[in-house]
């Protein structure tokens, strides 16, 4: 079989981009990779479940915030080479805007959680900073 053509293991994620009063709402990573660094609320699909019900489920794990599953929109698919040094990530991103920031609870996988001026964000994990850019397009 030629390197072509070869089967590859890929794992499948969902993340969310949870937007209020100008802010998005980040998560610092408590495991690796990226330890420490800031992230997006998600992670990954379970058996039986669709990238819509993860997103739900990871952003009320991961912050305490619950946000219905018909509030999101989808932003994309993101399933570039490279974009997880753990192997072959692709991740269906969301998105859902609240009426007034929400106090969220680090819970989870996460150190912390908490809003971010989107004119003013820290270096993010993975290739979060090109999910956020996607919804400017």
């Amino acid at each position: 079989m030629s390197p072509e053509t070869r089967d590859e293991t890929i794992r499948y994620t969902a993340d969310v981009v949870l937007l209020a009063a100008g802010h998005v709402l980040l998560i610092q990573r408590r495991w690796n990779p990226y330890a420490g660094s800031w992230a997006l609320p998600g992670g990954h699909v379970d058996v039986g479940e669709a990238s819509l019900q993860a997103a739900v489920r990871e952003l009320k794990e991961e912050t305490g915030i619950t946000v219905p599953a018909d509030a999101f929109v989808q932003v994309g698919v993101f399933d570039a080479p490279g974009r997880d040094p753990r192997g072959r990530y692709v991740t269906v991103a969301y998105t859902a805007t609240l009426p007034e920031l929400t106090a969220p609870t680090a819970l989870d996988d996460a150190a912390d959680a908490r809003w971010w001026p989107l004119n003013a964000l820290p270096p993010l994990a993975f290739d979060h900073a090109t999910i956020l850019a996607a919804m400017t397009r």
